[in-house]
């Protein structure tokens, strides 16, 4: 089949068109810009890509079968000429996936508002670790396994991670209602998508459906540390397994202890020694990953006794870039990009890097983003987050326009509150010009190792890599 997908470069539609070809399609797509890395690898996949939307061209191409991806709305001119004509059938991206791979697969969906991508990624490395086949689509890109997206062998689970994003402009159900879940992983719930969810309880609706298309014979595999995943109730149409901390939980996560060396923990089932973990990995909130992933792997392979899963491989697990990536590593300098843009992300991230890097300045640099923290909903939270570092600078708000005054991020609020706390803030017209203050600051500590960490979800206008390579020529 010839299948096209409308905003190709993208993570999971590019990992998606990966997965297409490899099954034999013929596949092309186009994006607003054609950029690497992910350009790159479509094109070595023999995948034809092309700049911009054009009508013209796509009805000259003719493919059979046009993938919309969500990040397309009501005036693209492709969606307008496909409405307009109905000359080519189109889909969305999670109805494809189920369509050619999921319906046919026993999934493993990686569900959660964070820790999705690494957690997806660690249930793929563990299963192959253990020397299987699984087929997998991750949303991001990983260090372990090698690769975004595999087909795998029938015989063996689909691991998939599970967005509650919307699936198109034209079907606002939860990517993942289309997943078949056998095992759904449901790493933690609070309020995110501001633009598509109206507050905590409907995001626990959608959930909610997730866990409601289960089998009788699959798993929920949930963390039962959170407040808000136990409000969904006692889930009683499947098995259901609780990880965490807490002495209720079925798989405890034990000893949780982290120094410039790493981190390490235990992992305890039903009370009985699973492993001793000690890995790279910073952050309890990964140990959390990591304990999820192994139970749905275990579970999928071995399900009365998921301890046959063998664990050894996770003190070689690389991570996922743009995860706590660590991009420059000296004594006295340490520069990382961090995909968070949610109030609890940049907490637990920078509790952690306190442990790991003693005695350093760290400055927290903030990219107000994403559709929820653009908006003041979360403010208070980022405030109390951004409080644990010790210098914090924040890039101009996405988008401001759409946004009325007393909607939007209010950089100026953050800033007074910061200085309550005695943390110096800082913001600028432009990304450059903040660039600039956070040169001059870091330059003039002499006396301390620092740690500077970017939050965002997208490229800060490029002054991560900008930073970066400042300080290396210097």
């Amino acid at each position: 089949m010839r299948i096209y997908f409308m905003g190709i470069c993208g993570t999971a539609m590019g990992n998606a068109a990966l997965l297409a070809r490899a099954a034999g399609h013929e596949v092309s797509g186009a994006d607003q810009g054609v950029y690497p890395p992910m350009s790159t690898v479509l094109a070595a996949a023999g995948i034809t890509l092309h700049e911009g939307y054009d009508p013209a061209r796509l009805e000259k191409l003719a493919p059979e079968l046009v993938v919309v991806g969500n990040a397309m709305s009501r005036g693209n001119p492709e969606v307008e000429w496909l409405l307009d004509t109905r000359a080519i059938r189109y889909t969305s991206l999670p109805a494809l996936l189920y369509d050619s791979v999921l319906s046919v697969r026993r999934n493993i969906v990686v569900a959660g508002t964070h820790g999705k991508t690494t957690t997806t990624a660690l249930t793929a490395f563990l299963l192959r670790e253990n020397g299987r086949d699984p087929g997998f689509l991750i949303g991001g890109v990983p260090l372990d396994p090698p690769v975004g997206s595999e087909l795998g062998t029938l015989a063996d689970p689909f691991v998939i991670e599970g967005d509650e994003y919307d699936s198109a402009f034209f079907d606002k159900r939860s990517k993942f209602i289309h997943y078949a879940p056998h095992i759904a992983v449901l790493n933690n719930l609070e309020f995110d998508h501001a633009d598509i969810f109206r507050d905590l309880a409907d995001v626990q609706r959608t959930f909610f459906h997730l866990t409601r298309i289960v089998p009788r014979n699959g798993w929920i595999v949930l963390n039962g540390d959170d407040t808000n995943l136990a409000a969904l109730g006692p889930l009683r149409w499947t098995r259901v397994v609780r990880v965490g901390t807490g002495e209720k939980n079925d798989l405890r996560i034990v000893g949780f202890t982290e120094t410039a060396d790493g981190a390490s923990f235990k992992l305890r089932w039903w009370g009985e020694p699973w492993a001793d973990v000690r890995w790279t990995q910073p952050g309890l909130f990964n140990a959390r990953n990591a304990a999820m992933a192994a139970c749905a792997a275990g579970l999928a392979l071995h399900a009365g006794n998921p301890m046959k899963l063998k664990l050894d491989a996770l003190a070689r697990f690389r991570g996922v870039r743009r995860r706590q990536e660590l991009l420059m590593n000296t004594p006295q300098l340490k520069v990382v990009e961090d995909f968070g843009h949610h109030p609890t992300a940049l907490a637990e991230t920078l509790q952690s890097f306190r442990a790991r890097f003693p005695g350093h300045v760290i400055h927290a640099a903030f990219e107000p983003r994403s559709n929820t923290s653009r908006k003041r909903i979360l403010q208070a939270a980022f405030m109390r987050a951004l409080a644990l570092a010790d210098e914090v600078y924040l890039g101009a708000v996405a988008r401001p326009e759409l946004l009325k005054d007393e909607e939007r991020f209010d950089i100026e609020a953050v800033i007074q509150h910061l200085a309550t706390q005695g943390v110096n803030a800082y913001t600028a017209p432009t990304h450059a010009a903040l660039l600039e203050i956070l040169r001059k600051n870091t330059a003039e500590i002499t006396d301390r190792p620092q740690l500077v960490v970017f939050f965002t979800n997208g490229s800060f206008d490029g002054i991560i890599g900008k930073f970066v390579a400042a300080n290396k020529a210097t």
